[in-house]
């Protein structure tokens, strides 16, 4: 059974065997999570996005799909990469948002991660609402059929700490 955590903090000081990225398609960095991965993992990790961009993702990574790189100068072993859902008012997307989470599981599965840490996936410039977003996260974490045995949220502020949170009760 996987062990759920909720730790409010930095998602790229994680001791973890894996991190999640919350990507952007074009898995060549960004904003927010993005952004904050790749400059403390440094220019290795930008490498082997570019390499995944000219061999498979050609048009990008698709939106609640993962792929895993190394982790360059993080404390991870490697960094699992997925694309949230852009939030919409007239389409339900909490599906894809979901797969972000089953798919990064899966990932972690392959390569025989035990640890796994989270960021609030699509909360950010994506406009997710928190107390929604932190549903469909920890549902799919405790209904995934994983090997992992500790799934860690990392949440950077104190209302995405409580919004995780208030789902483990």
């Amino acid at each position: 059974m996987t062990t759920l955590t909720f730790v409010r903090g930095d998602i790229t000081q994680q001791a973890v065997d894996a991190v999640v990225n919350a990507a952007n398609s074009s898995l060549l960095g960004g904003g927010g999570v993005d952004g904050a991965i790749h400059r403390a993992g440094g220019p290795e990790i930008l490498s082997a996005c570019r390499d995944l961009r000219a061999s498979h993702y050609g048009k990008g990574l698709p939106t609640g799909r993962a792929v895993a790189t190394m982790a360059g100068r993080l404390p991870a072993r490697w960094v699992i990469h997925t694309v949230g859902p852009v939030f919409s008012q007239d389409e339900d997307r909490s599906g894809l948002l979901a797969s972000c989470h089953r798919e990064s599981l899966c990932v972690a599965d392959e390569l025989g991660a035990r640890t796994v840490a989270f960021p609030a996936i699509s909360t950010g410039i994506y406009r997710w609402p928190l107390d929604d977003a932190a549903r469909i996260a920890v549902e799919a974490v405790r209904t995934a059929d994983t090997a992992v045995e500790e799934v860690r949220f990392v949440l950077f502020d104190e209302a995405a700490y409580e919004a995780f949170t208030a789902q483990a009760r």
